[in-house]
């Protein structure tokens, strides 16, 4: 098979390696679809976030679907044909965390494209049987692959507490931030506002659930939420969404940021705010095919340039297109010689 492999920073190719073999308990997918997220720009920019570093050729892509094509041991054959959405973790079963339900932060945990664990984008990989959800034929498999960062958002809003006739603030209007934004209308919230510095992705929220959009420096004028979520990782966003949230609200952060942050205590102290992360998700899978095979939450319009697999290295720096807001590498389309920018999607 063909794989985009990550050979040393800044450099990606093509390489030919054998196509995995299911293990027991595992499905080989043929991939349809991978979407590019911003930690695969900063693995191929620097190498490294936060411990995670790569020191070996590693293949980039955690955001999957695909066909099913063979399986292990233990793993029915009936399910040979099927489509699925990848949820790229390997979590230890046997692990506390896995055991009281919170897979996620099992710390054994081998993850798509997190060092020294190879991804998806590639034209096969494997993964556990539990972890190949099917997709419903109204699913595209563009969707499909999205289905990981509409989960981290589906944590996130979850975490938040939004409930029907709610009211969210959320800081950046990234594709993170617009599933978030998507979710908390789906989840019934009426107040729904985002802050961005950059007015074109302002604009770009109000089509993706929001029902305005705001500076981050106009934040403070604004009546207060019931929660904040943070997509941004920006300090002062942060800061000034925990001032913005009611006493006893929900503040969740989600973008990756610096690994040290001045926070205003008292501000958490005084109004009981309850200050929580989000690491990956946990059992999110179910519910974001309901929300996209419903219509409540719309992937393919996030999709603004498709890729096949040599051109990743293009795909991997669309986020510095003006208007750009979703890459997709389809591992299976072979390159027509004319620039991504031209296949993007109606």
């Amino acid at each position: 098979m063909r794989a985009s492999v990550l050979v040393e920073t800044g450099r990606v190719e093509v390489q030919e390696r054998a196509v995995p073999t299911p293990v027991p308990g595992d499905v080989l997918v043929e991939i349809a679809a991978v979407g590019v997220c911003g930690s695969d720009a900063h693995y191929y920019r620097h190498g490294r976030i936060g411990d995670y570093v790569v020191t070996a050729p590693i293949v980039l892509g955690h955001e999957a679907s695909g066909r099913i094509v063979a399986v292990g041991t233990g793993v029915s054959e009936s399910r040979i044909g099927e489509r699925v959405s990848i949820e790229p973790q390997r979590p230890d079963p046997d692990s506390v965390e896995s055991r009281r339900g919170d897979y996620n932060l099992c710390p054994h945990m081998e993850f798509y494209a997190t060092p020294p664990i190879d991804g998806a984008l590639a034209q096969y990989a494997t993964i556990g049987a539990a972890f190949a959800h099917p997709v419903p034929d109204e699913v595209s498999d563009i969707a499909a692959a999205l289905f990981e960062p509409l989960s981290v958002g589906i944590a996130a809003i979850g975490k938040a507490g939004v409930v029907a006739g709610g009211s969210v603030l959320i800081a950046g209007a990234g594709p993170i931030g617009l599933v978030c934004a998507q979710v908390a209308r789906a989840y019934g919230a009426t107040r729904i506002v985002v802050s961005d510095i950059n007015s074109g992705r302002l604009e770009t929220a109000l089509r993706f659930g929001a029902t305005a959009t705001v500076r981050p420096d106009d934040v403070g004028d604004l009546e207060a939420f019931d929660a904040f979520v943070d997509a941004s990782g920006a300090p002062s966003a942060i800061v000034a969404g925990i001032g913005a949230v009611r006493p006893a609200g929900r503040v969740v952060l989600v973008g990756m940021g610096s690994d040290e942050l001045t926070i205003p205590v008292s501000i958490v102290q005084n109004r009981e705010l309850i200050l929580t992360g989000v690491f990956r998700y946990a059992n999110t899978w179910p519910t974001a095919t309901a929300l996209v095979a419903a219509g409540l939450v719309d992937l393919d319009a996030l999709v603004t340039g498709r890729f096949a697999l040599d051109e990743v290295a293009d795909a991997l720096d669309a986020d510095r297109i003006e208007g750009s807001i979703k890459a997709v590498v389809l591992p299976q389309l072979v390159s027509d010689g004319h620039p991504a920018a031209e296949r993007r999607s109606s």
